[in-house]
C-alpha cells in the first residue's frame, strides 16, 4: 500500500470522533440492519478448511514444501498473537507474537520457539502453512485506482481502496505482494476466466493540485487474476457469522480482510511503549490477544496513563486539516478524504478520551513496528479490525511506558 501522510477523521453519520489531532467524542456506530448475500462475501470461498481437531490433514492440503516459520506464524495469527505480515521471516513482529503466546500458556518468556514452546504449539501441526485457493472472478473485478500523493487529489477520488488485485489479495492473507509472488513463483494463471478489466476512469469535476483535471488513473498491473489457484499463507479465524453484525458495508470489510466475527472480548487493553505492543486481557485478567503496533513518536508521543473508548467507527471518511499537523506540507489545504482501507487511518477508528489520539488501521501493514505514528496507535488493517471486535465502551485502556 502507499504510504500517507497522517489525516484528520471526519464524524461519520452523528458521531463526533477524534482523530490524531482533532478534537471531538462519540459512542460506537450503529447503521440499519441489512443482510450480506453470498455473492457479497465471496472472498469467504477462500476461507481456511481446517482438519477437525487431531484428524490427520487432506494429504491434497498439505505444503509443497516445509515452511517451519510461516507455519508457527500462521497458528500464532490463529490464536491472537499476531506475528504481522505473514513472510515466514524472523523478526519484531514474530518474536513479540511467541512472547504473547508464551505469557498466555505460562511458559517462560524468550521470544523464540524453544523446545517447550514447539511442544505447546505442537497441538497444531496438523495446521499447514499454505493453502491454495481459487480467485473468486467477484474478489478480482476492482476497480483498481493509484492512490495519489495530493491530499487534494486523494479527495477527488471514489475511495481510497486498493490499487491493484496483488494488494487486496495480499491484505486478505495477512501477508506482503512480495510473499505471494514468492510464494506463486512460476505460476501461470491456471483455470482463469475472462479477466475483468480495471474500468476506464472517469474525470471527476474540479482541479488537480496542478490545475489539470483530475482522472483516477487505474492501478497497477496485477500478477494475479481472476479464476487462477494461487498459493497462500493459511491463515484461519476467518468464519464470519454475518447474523452477528449490523452494518452490512463492515461484514463485508471483515470478509475483505479474512477477519472472522468469533473474537473474545476485552475487559481491558494495555498499550505498552516498551515493547510497542497491544495486550488484551479477558474479565478474569487472562492475555487473550497480543498485536505488535506503531505508537506516538517524538513529536507526537504516547500519552501515558488510563483512558477510555468513547466508539468507534467503521470505514470512516476523513478531513485533513494541515494546520494540525507538524509534517504537513506548506501548500496542502483542508480536504475531506473519502473512506477505504489506504486511507490514512486504515478501515477502523477506536475513538479513545484523551484528546487527538485513537487506535486505528493503516494503509502500510509492512511497517508497523517500524515507523513512527502521529501519536495515535496503528495496527494492520486487519489487527484493528479483529480488535474492533473485541472492544466496546466498557473495556479498559491503559497506556504505559
Amino acid at each position: 500500500m502507499r504510504r500517507l501522510q497522517a489525516f484528520v477523521l471526519s464524524a461519520p453519520l452523528a458521531m463526533a470522533l477524534s482523530a490524531c489531532g482533532l478534537n471531538g467524542g462519540g459512542s460506537e456506530q450503529e447503521a440499519p440492519a441489512k443482510t450480506a448475500n453470498a455473492d457479497e462475501l465471496s472472498a469467504d470461498s477462500m476461507a481456511s478448511r481446517d482438519p477437525t481437531g487431531n484428524a490427520p490433514l487432506d494429504a491434497t492440503l498439505a505444503d509443497d514444501k516445509p515452511r517451519p516459520l510461516m507455519q508457527a506464524q500462521v497458528v500464532l495469527d490463529r490464536l491472537g498473537f499476531a506475528p504481522g505480515v505473514i513472510d515466514g521471516k524472523e523478526g519484531l513482529s514474530t518474536t513479540n507474537a511467541i512472547e504473547g503466546y508464551q505469557k498466555a500458556s505460562d511458559l517462560e518468556t524468550t521470544g523464540k520457539l524453544d523446545e517447550p514452546t514447539l511442544a505447546a504449539l505442537d497441538r497444531w501441526s496438523n495446521i499447514p502453512a499454505t493453502r491454495v485457493v481459487t480467485i473468486p472472478e467477484s474478489f478480482a473485478a476492482g476497480p483498481f485506482y493509484t492512490t495519489p500523493d495530493d491530499p487534494a487529489d486523494q479527495a477527488k477520488m471514489p475511495a481510497l481502496s486498493y490499487q491493484s488485485l496483488d494488494e487486496k489479495l495480499a491484505e486478505r492473507f495477512h501477508t506482503t505482494v512480495a510473499v505471494l509472488e514468492e510464494l506463486n513463483a512460476g505460476n501461470a494463471p491456471v483455470g482463469q476466466v475472462t479477466p475483468t478489466a480495471t474500468p476506464t476512469a472517469t474525470p471527476t469535476p474540479g482541479a488537480s493540485a496542478s490545475g489539470d483535471v483530475f482522472t483516477p488513473q487505474p492501478g497497477p498491473p496485477s500478477k494475479f487474476r481472476a479464476g487462477q489457484k494461487i498459493r497462500v499463507p493459511n491463515i484461519g479465524g476467518d468464519a464470519i457469522d454475518a447474523t452477528t453484525v449490523r452494518d452490512r458495508d463492515w461484514l463485508l470489510t471483515l470478509a475483505l480482510l479474512g477477519v472472522g466475527t468469533g473474537q473474545p472480548k476485552a475487559d481491558k487493553i494495555v498499550v505498552d511503549k516498551s515493547d510497542g505492543t497491544l495486550q488484551a486481557f479477558d474479565e478474569a485478567g487472562k492475555l487473550v490477544a497480543q498485536f505488535t503496533a506503531t505508537m506516538g513518536s517524538s513529536n507526537d508521543p504516547l500519552p501515558l496513563g488510563d483512558w477510555k473508548i468513547l466508539g468507534k467507527a467503521y470505514n470512516p471518511p476523513f478531513n485533513y486539516n494541515p494546520k494540525l499537523f507538524w509534517d504537513a506540507k506548506a501548500t496542502d489545504e483542508k480536504a475531506k478524504l473519502p473512506p477505504g482501507p489506504n486511507g490514512p487511518v486504515g478501515v477502523v477508528w477506536i475513538d479513545l478520551s484523551k484528546e487527538h489520539y485513537g487506535i486505528h488501521g493503516t494503509p502500510n501493514p509492512e511497517t508497523i513496528g517500524r515507523a513512527e505514528s502521529h501519536g495515535c496507535v496503528r495496527l494492520t488493517n486487519w489487527d484493528a479490525a479483529r480488535l474492533a471486535q473485541m472492544v466496546s465502551t466498557t473495556t479498559k485502556v491503559s497506556f504505559v511506558a
